[in-house]
Order: C-alpha cells, then structure tokens, then sequence
C-alpha cells in the first residue's frame, strides 16, 4: 500500500498538481550599493518570483520597484519603504550626494513613486517613508497565514486534478501492485 502511495504522489507532483509560485520575502533590508541590487533584481524579474514586502526595505532596495513587474510585488501592514538621495564616500570619507546616480535611482522608479518622491521634496539625503494605507493604495497587499507569506490568489484556488495519462498509469501502477508476482 506504501508503493501505491509513493507512486500515486509521484504521479501528482510530475503531472504538475503540486506546482507552486515561488517567493522571495523583503524584510529588514537597508540596502546597499545600486548596482548589486540592480542584478540582484533582474535576476527575479526574470524568475518571474513574487515579491512580499514584509518589513523595512530602504535605500537600494526599493529598487525593487522599479525592476519587478508590479502585479509580482505585494506588501504587509509591516512593510515601510525608505528613499533618499544616492551618495558616495567624498575625500574626507564623509557621504556626499551624487546627483547623477540619484536621478538614475528616481529614474528607476514607477510614476506613482516617482509622484509620491517628488510630492515629498525629492530624493535628498533625510530618508522619507512610504508605509501603511498609503502604501496599500499603491501595491495590493499580501494576504497572511500562520505559516508563510504569500500573495493572495486572483481567482479561487483550484482542486488539483490529474491529467487523463497521469490517472491511466497510476491505475495501471495500482493494478500490477495488486497482481500477485508470477514465480
């Protein structure tokens, strides 16, 4: 009975039953430099991963943004996005704002960002936040169970089925399980 099980399962997970989105949760990120988090994001964008913003995610990370497609990306009540302008370590090893990279970060965004940035000053070296219903009325929010994050699902979950092929072997499967082994 073990085999048919083991079998049956098999059978589900390669027919595709078993398929699942895959996740990437941002929390607690402070950012870092603009280019590794250009590649870092490209490399979801093209993983077609979704995206829950579960916690801090400041500086460069909000990249993120602007480089995942916005239907991938959702937030909690927890997530809080910090935006300032772009720096570099000056002569005297002091952070000094570089205009250039800035614009490049800002160009980065989507407009609704880029609108909420501008309504606020800019990017300038004091750090504002974009969180809470404000930030809900710009990415759906992600809908919560007690073990994982995940985006909530656009239409009703399915009933997994079995593909005509995937039911015909694991009934064949069973049925020579049942056979008694010729001698």
């Amino acid at each position: 009975m073990k085999f048919i099980t083991g079998l049956l399962a098999v059978v589900l997970l390669l027919s595709g039953a078993g398929a699942s989105h895959a996740v990437v949760r941002i929390a607690d990120d402070r950012g870092g430099r603009i280019g590794a988090y250009v590649d870092k994001y490209q490399g979801l964008r093209t993983s077609g991963e979704y995206v829950i913003i579960d916690g801090l995610c400041a500086s460069a990370c909000t990249i993120v943004l602007g480089a995942v497609p916005h239907d991938k990306i959702c937030v909690t009540s927890h997530a809080n996005l910090g935006f300032h302008a772009a720096w570099d370590f000056g002569a005297n090893g002091r952070a000094v704002t570089n205009p250039e990279a800035t614009q490049m970060l800002y160009s980065m965004y989507p407009s609704q960002i880029r609108h909420w940035i501008a309504q606020r000053g800019g990017l300038t070296p004091r750090m504002i936040f974009l969180k809470g219903r404000e930030l809900q009325t710009m990415y759906r929010p992600c809908y919560m169970d007690a073990q994982a994050s995940s985006p909530a699902p656009k239409t009703p979950p399915a009933t997994p089925t079995v593909s005509p092929s995937a039911a015909a072997a694991a009934s064949s499967a069973a049925a020579a399980a049942r056979m008694p082994a010729s001698r």
